[in-house]
């Protein structure tokens, strides 16, 4: 189980790091290619096919180098400075964000109420990717001063992520309607206030890329240093993490579709360790001490959830990705103008 719980936590964060580098490369395209046509009149953007002048995948090469940098930093403490910087610049991008989104909001009688059957698999891997952090917990409670007030902070902080993402999406979907795109960055107006939204929360993504690094590198690291001599740590150290950072890189410049992306990895992995894996321990761990009949429904009721939302999200989210490319639906700067 240790090495399953591993696996899935390293697949996990590893693939949350992808898709920060897609998010950061597609705003940073936007940013590049429409800032000739950048001014203070903040319009709403129109519905254009562009051609990008750049492949998206240069961006993430761009972004590479200084990430790699970034992960060299190993102290959790040092990180959890950066991740406070992340902290400021997306709250302050999310509240000129809602500024914008609450402006002019069209009559909504004309979205439907449900999408298919199709959309809700893929909103529930994207729901659990959201919201599924199992493995920066232990790590975050650890480096607390105060780990026994871990429980409040952890409630408060889920309660208000909770409430800011169900605000976000709906008025978000009520603004844009079918044209919401995977990231809502890049429904923002073409105008100078807006670009620099995107970079506050493009920065913030940089810096928390580090703290979702974190976790698999301190499953990896160890045991490979400790396969080679003493004087050769540092080099190993820091190739394995510059290796790493190659790989996400690589996984986005694959498959550069970031809504996919996210369904996928909250279909495999987060939600065996948010969903399938923590009732089956808590059932294994507590059987023999007389758990109520309730609790063990409940575990039993979760995993089977899990596991429903594990295999059919995970089907949906590769049918759609070996489809051909949409050019009209993709997250990129050919959409908007």
């Amino acid at each position: 189980m240790w090495y399953t719980v591993s696996f899935l936590l390293i697949t996990t964060q590893l693939g949350f790091c992808s898709v920060y580098f897609m998010f950061m490369a597609d705003n940073l395209q936007q940013m590049v290619e429409e800032v000739h046509m950048t001014s203070n009149n903040c319009q709403p953007r129109k519905i254009l096919v562009l051609t990008p002048i750049l492949d998206i995948r240069f961006y993430m090469l761009t972004i590479l180098p200084f990430l790699v940098l970034l992960v060299f930093i190993q102290n959790l403490r040092l990180l959890s400075i950066f991740s406070m910087l992340a902290n400021i610049t997306t709250l302050g991008s999310m509240a000129l964000i809602f500024e914008y989104i609450i402006q002019e909001i069209p009559d909504p009688s004309s979205l439907p109420l449900m999408a298919s059957w199709k959309t809700f698999l893929l909103f529930f891997g994207t729901a659990i990717f959201t919201f599924e952090g199992v493995g920066m917990v232990l790590p975050l409670k650890n480096q607390m001063k105060h780990p026994q007030q871990f429980s409040f902070v952890l409630y408060l902080g889920m309660s208000l992520i909770i409430i800011l993402y169900i605000c976000l999406g709906t008025l978000g979907y009520m603004k844009f309607g079918s044209n919401t795109q995977a990231s809502i960055t890049l429904n923002l107006p073409n105008c100078w206030l807006y670009q620099s939204v995107k970079l506050m929360y493009s920065v913030g993504i940089f810096f928390t890329y580090a703290l979702q690094f974190h976790v698999p590198a301190e499953i990896i690291i160890p045991f490979i240093v400790s396969q080679v001599s003493e004087s050769c740590t540092l080099l190993i150290d820091l190739s394995v993490r510059t290796a790493l950072v190659c790989l996400t890189c690589v996984s986005a410049i694959l498959i550069p579709r970031l809504d996919l992306v996210i369904s996928f990895v909250g279909s495999v992995s987060s939600s065996a360790l948010a969903l399938i894996i923590p009732p089956l321990l808590e059932l294994i761990t507590f059987y023999a001490e007389d758990m109520s009949c309730v609790t063990i429904a409940k575990d039993v009721m979760i995993s089977i959830l899990g596991l429903l939302g594990c295999v059919f999200g995970t089907y949906q989210a590769l049918y759609e990705l070996i489809q051909p490319i949409n050019h009209s639906i993709t997250n990129s700067t050919g959409v908007y103008a």
